[in-house]
This record gives C-alpha cells, structure tokens and sequence, in this order.
C-alpha cells in the first residue's frame, strides 16, 4: 500500500515554472522562440563629485529594445539586435519634461542613438546557467554634446556580459550575477569615453513568495579604466526592485537605484521598467 502511495505521488506533474524564474538573463530560449525586452532607465540627479552643493537638475533617459531568437539546439545559441533611444534634458528642468521631446535648444535632445548586432551563446554545455551575450553598438548620432547637452557616446563599443545564476533549493531564492565590460573606442575628441574600458559587475539576490512575484536587491560598481582617453571613472550603486509574471509569456520589472559614491561622476537615482515577452 506505502509503495502505490509512493508512486502516485511521484507520478504527480511537478509545478511549472514561470519565466521570471527559469528564463533569468543567464538562460537562453530555444529553437524558434522570441525573446522581446523594452527596458526604460530613467536617471535624475542634482549631485555629482565635482561639486558639494546642489547643481541644476539634469536627467538622461534611455529607452532600450532588444529581440532574440533561438538557433541551433539545446539552447546553446541566440541571435539578435538591441536599439537605443535617449531623451535628456539638462539645466534644472523637471524630471519627467524627457518625455516632451522637444529639442529645446540648450536644454533637451532626443532620438534614436545605436543599433547593435548581438548573440548569446553557452560556452560549456554542461553549465546552461552560464552564459555570455556579445554586442558591438554602432553610433547613431553625428555630435556626442550639441548646445552643451550630451546625447550619447559618439564611438564604438564592443559589450561583452557575462551572466550566472544559483537557484536555492526549495525555488524560494535566487543569486544572479553579472560582469558588464564595455571596450569604447573611436576618435578621442568625438567622445568622453572613447579609448577606455568599462567594466561592471552586478550582483542581484532574489526571493519568490510565489512563482509569478518576485522581490530583489542588488549591488554594482563601474570602473572606466583608461586607455588613452584621460576621463578614469567609478561609482557604486545599490538598490532593489520587484518582477511579476503578467501572462505566460509577459512580466513585468520595475527596478529602483541610488549611487551611493563615486568619482568623476553624478550621484543621481535611476527609476526603470521593463516589459518582457517570450514565446
């Protein structure tokens, strides 16, 4: 009787998991699905190292789409694109006057900024919760400053992010860590960051009350190490932020940070959020 009971309860499906839990950035889909993310970063600041009191307010928004497909099998290879468009606003003007778009002279830009051909790939089978994602961005814009205000970087970057996650037993936690390098090169007079490296690790702690919600802290530094360009630069973020599984193939994040130190740079907060789709 134990014995039949025994194997009932084996024979039972086990509960399925939703994507914000098995498809982290580290997880690649597989032959034939899309994988389509709109990430929007909003960063605001009246801080920065090169002054102690309070500066007129400027704000940078960045608009980010990137779309995957699955090739190939076992879910080793992903193809795809990621795009960029920036609105900033500088001169003490509110924050939320990026979505007016609307070029005052002096004090906004706005508009499309780079294309980058992408691909992730897992470079050890055996490890599919490793992988790394590679993306060379093409410049979309003529001058990085015009008016005095900056649009985006106008060089070439090589981005090359390396990703890891750790499930917990029982699904309830959840460690994902991330190494950003970005390689910039080009001419040294178009672009502050032109000649440097940058490089980023992250590291996020999840928890899941349930399948579909998730709670998250995290951690990063970036350190722009220089290659010739004279602009070294670092600061440290922290932060926290939620995920929830909308529909099967839909979630949605909202992510909070603040920069708690730094040099060479704002000490502003950034306020994102991301829709995510894969089917």
């Amino acid at each position: 009787m134990g014995a039949f009971a025994q194997d009932a309860v084996h024979d039972q499906p086990q509960p399925q998991k939703s994507n914000i839990q098995q498809y982290t950035p580290s997880k690649l889909i597989g032959k034939g699905q899309v994988d389509l993310k709109w990430f929007n970063n909003l960063y605001t600041q009246t801080r920065s190292t090169f002054s102690d009191a309070r500066e007129p307010r400027e704000t940078f928004f960045t608009s980010t789409l990137e779309v995957y497909t699955g090739v190939g099998q076992n879910k080793r290879w992903n193809v795809g694109a990621i795009f960029e468009f920036r609105s900033n606003v500088i001169n003490d003007r509110g924050a939320l006057e990026i979505f007016r778009f609307d070029g005052e002279e002096g004090t906004a830009r706005s508009g499309f900024t780079s294309i980058a051909p992408s691909v992730k790939f897992v470079p050890i089978a055996s490890v599919s919760n490793f992988s790394i994602q590679s993306s060379f961005f093409f410049p979309l814009v003529d001058n990085e400053v015009e008016n005095d205000v900056f649009l985006d970087q106008n060089g070439f970057i090589w981005q090359n992010r390396f990703f890891y996650d750790y499930t917990f037993p029982g699904d309830k936690f959840q460690l994902f860590t991330e190494l950003n390098s970005e390689l910039s090169f080009g001419d040294g007079e178009k672009s502050f960051a032109n000649n440097s490296l940058n490089l980023t690790p992250g590291v996020f702690f999840s928890y899941f009350p349930s399948s579909k919600f998730t709670v998250l802290v995290l951690a990063q530094h970036s350190q722009r190490i220089d290659l010739g360009n004279d602009f070294p630069q670092d600061f440290t973020a922290l932060g926290g932020g939620a995920k929830y599984q909308l529909t099967d193939a839909l979630n949605l994040e909202l992510l909070y940070t603040n920069f708690v130190r730094g040099s060479n740079t704002g000490l502003g907060q950034t306020f994102n959020l991301g829709l995510r789709a894969i089917f």
